[in-house]
């Protein structure tokens, strides 16, 4: 096993997002924020809506998405 192999390649993760807990649905390193659409590596993903399956980069973001669709919407 090196660096070159297609193991070690960033790829998207598909997560069940949980409360306070996400369950790995297909396994990855990362995630795309649904406001801004940068990726968020696995270890720092910190926000999103259980509600609406979706991941946040940030706070900013999240409470985007928070002002644009309400709450649990």
């Amino acid at each position: 096993m090196n660096i070159f192999d297609k193991s070690f390649a960033p790829s998207e993760a598909q997560l069940r997002y949980l409360d306070g807990d996400y369950a790995v649905v297909k396994p990855g390193t990362f995630v795309r924020c649904a406001v801004t659409g940068r990726p968020i590596p696995l270890d720092e993903l910190a926000y999103w809506n259980v509600d609406r399956q979706e991941a946040y980069v940030d706070v900013k973001a999240a409470n985007e998405a928070f002002e644009r669709y309400g709450l649990g919407s």
